[in-house]
């Protein structure tokens, strides 16, 4: 009998360890500390075009839609939606940013067109961002 007891407490020590092992790799809970880092963080799963890509980029988090169609030689990713989860987390980035952000999702899909939604699309219009001043 004891030594049932001792079997099922090793067991439940290595399905714990096991557990603590499996949350701390878990590719959302990278997400979420780089997130909270303001570093950037790329979650997307290739092989399914359907699933929509996650990244955070310095505090700020990105949905992108993906989008299946042709190129001249194959079936591909040639659409890409990128929006905020958080508009009002937009404060303080710049051209520049959303720039580096086209960057890294180019490394994943080189054929891709990247469309950003609203604000985003109209601030990278824009000429100039100077607020409009009243003389």
């Amino acid at each position: 009998m004891g030594l049932l007891i001792r079997i099922i407490f090793l067991m439940i020590i290595l399905l714990l360890i096991y557990s603590g092992i499996r949350y701390l790799l878990h590719p959302k809970r990278k997400l979420e500390l780089a997130h909270e880092q303001k570093r950037f963080y790329f979650l997307d799963d290739p092989n399914n075009v359907r699933k929509n890509f996650t990244l955070t980029y310095k505090g700020v988090l990105f949905e992108g839609e993906k989008y299946l169609g042709t190129t001249t030689d194959s079936f591909d990713i040639i659409s890409i939606f990128v929006f905020p989860k958080d508009v009002g987390a937009l404060k303080g980035l710049t051209k520049n940013d959303f720039k580096t952000i086209e960057q890294h999702i180019f490394q994943h899909y080189k054929n891709a067109k990247i469309d950003w939604k609203s604000p985003i699309k109209e601030f990278l219009n824009s000429d100039d961002n100077l607020p409009n001043q009243t003389m």
